[in-house]
């Protein structure tokens, strides 16, 4: 059985992690969050040991890796600033890493960690489930078999409502998420360079607190996008009662996506044990985007191109 860490149990994000261990047949031993509201382990692995304290969870891991129970695989589902340092205790550790998503911040962290990979032999994994969707797949396969010279006009829209607590936690600081299109937005990026291939143009058009616009242009789309956590800026069709919505229109055919997405984290882990997970190199082309969206000079919108994507911000 494969034995796996855990650090972030306590966030949204963590149970879908402690569902793919569970369902690809390996053991949660150990792991760490300084919140201790992680009442939801004992649903998956109550014998699971925890710690609140990262100096307590850092010399279990150094004992556990001296036993038959030796950890493989550490987990990360930490805040977004802290995801190069628990991936270099993974590696250092003689665990393989499997991270959440922006994987880091700054894409010179991305040399660094290339760089503990060489020394320690481990490797780093990232969770793109967007790139498993059966519907993501189903629009790249229709793009790779279309005529060589198309070019796709596309419009991509998510829009996730998020209450005042986003802005008073790690999330609403620039400096710990990266931004609104780094948080909520960078498995979107990926997913249309996955399709679409390489960039080749970024505008920045907007860019605010709880909402960001723009236009990419990738070696096969032009892409006019949005962001929102500002539930007003929902679609008028949206169905009552649900508070996101995710949707890419490829030439006017819309594709929503909001649900199938239940059991990718656990197709994701199966990618990793299979040897298949996503690397170093596959992110870094969507990191290097948001870096340039966060620090990128406002532009107009204009022409037919660029049209005011903004207006759907009211």
């Amino acid at each position: 059985m494969t034995n796996y860490a855990l650090i972030g149990a306590a966030g949204y994000i963590a149970p879908r992690h402690m569902k793919a261990i569970r369902d690809t047949g390996g053991d949660l031993v150990l792991a760490m969050d300084v919140n201790d509201s992680v009442g939801v382990i004992d649903s998956y692995f109550p014998k699971a040991a925890f710690h609140t304290e990262f100096e307590r969870f850092d010399a279990a891991m150094a004992d556990m890796q001296q036993t038959d129970r030796k950890v493989s695989y550490v987990g990360i589902c930490s805040p977004n600033y802290l995801h190069h340092a628990h991936m270099a205790f993974a590696l250092r550790s003689g665990a393989d890493a499997i991270c959440e998503k922006p994987l880091v911040l700054d894409t010179k962290d991305l040399d660094r960690l290339a760089a503990l990979e060489g020394q320690t032999g481990q490797r780093i994994n990232s969770i793109l489930q967007l790139r498993l969707h059966p519907a993501i797949l189903a629009l790249r396969d229709k793009v790779a078999n279309g005529p060589a010279d198309k070019i796709y006009d596309v419009d991509l829209g998510y829009f996730t409502s998020r209450g005042s607590w986003y802005h008073a936690s790690w999330k609403g600081a620039v400096a710990k998420s990266g931004g609104i299109a780094t948080n909520i937005g960078v498995h979107f990026y990926d997913m249309l360079g996955f399709i679409f291939g390489p960039l080749k143009e970024n505008i920045v058009h907007h860019r605010g607190h709880d909402a960001a616009a723009g236009y990419l242009e990738f070696a096969k789309a032009r892409v006019r996008w949005v962001l929102s956590i500002n539930r007003d800026h929902l679609p008028s069709h949206t169905p009552e009662g649900q508070t996101t919505h995710r949707s890419i229109t490829v030439e006017g055919e819309e594709i929503e996506f909001s649900g199938g997405f239940t059991d990718l984290h656990t197709a994701s882990y199966q990618n990793v044990l299979d040897g298949k997970g996503y690397g170093l190199d596959a992110v870094r082309p969507s990191i290097e985007l948001v870096t340039e969206i966060l620090n990128a000079p406002l532009q107009p919108t204009r022409g037919e191109q660029h049209p005011d994507i903004t207006k759907v911000l009211r």
